[in-house]
């Protein structure tokens, strides 16, 4: 039986990462930009390893890029961890932290999951407000811009932003507001159980787990391997 107009949340808010949008693998484009940009020669295991040292440095530090010139700082710092995890040698000494930033940043690069469009376009065909709430520094917005999602939003909100990340209260307050609704109007779509369903839940919106291995979610907890079924 189809759900009445009443049963229909008003408001769809959803995580970035690992929900409507993927990391392309960066290890092999790292090992590129370093060949290309400085005649440097490092493995694809060297490369993944440093690089999983400057993704733990910036989720860690990602609350500090709040504006133009914090995001810089943060990047900067970002790229000086990459270069102490990767193999030492004088070329790389001698990389200014500006052009490893800009090696590192050309290595990063998102793309839009398959049925991350067809779901927002049926969202506000059912005349749902879609927000993003992701745990993320503010260059978000221009992320998702290059990935054409823009026009299909009612808001962005990241964590550096609102100063708090998920689980916190305050990111899902944000979201609500730019969604003008309440919690109980909206449900809350993200990939993890911690940040995404215990968060949402604690703020009162219906949580919805994204699995997109297929596997099972807890007892409890409505767990999809799609956006499309969300529908």
């Amino acid at each position: 039986m189809p759900r009445s107009d009443e049963s229909i949340r008003r408001a769809l808010t959803l995580d970035a990462l690992g929900t409507i949008i993927a990391l392309e693998p960066p290890a092999p484009a790292l090992c590129r930009e370093l060949s290309s940009r400085f005649e440097l020669e490092v493995t694809e295991d060297q490369a993944r390893r440093a690089l999983g040292a400057e993704i733990s440095y910036y989720r860690a530090n990602l609350q500090s890029g709040r504006d133009a010139d914090s995001l810089a700082d943060l990047r900067g710092r970002c790229a000086e961890v990459l270069r102490a995890a990767l193999p030492i040698g004088p070329i790389l000494r001698q990389v200014g932290r500006a052009d490893l930033t800009q090696a590192l940043l050309a290595s990063l690069r998102f793309a839009a999951f398959a049925d991350a469009r067809p779901a927002l376009v049926a969202a506000r065909q059912r005349g749902q407000r879609v927000v993003v709430a992701s745990n993320w520094d503010i260059s978000l917005p221009a992320v998702l811009e290059q990935l054409e999602l823009t026009p299909l939003l009612d808001g962005i909100v990241t964590s550096a932003q609102v100063g708090a990340a998920k689980p916190a209260l305050q990111m899902f307050s944000a979201a609500l507001k730019l969604a003008r609704t309440d919690a109980e109007h909206a449900v809350h779509v993200g990939d993890s159980l911690v940040q995404d369903v215990c968060g949402a839940r604690a703020a009162g919106l219906e949580a919805v787990l994204l699995r997109r291995d297929g596997g099972p979610g807890p007892v409890g907890v409505r767990t999809i391997a799609t956006l499309a079924e969300l529908a």
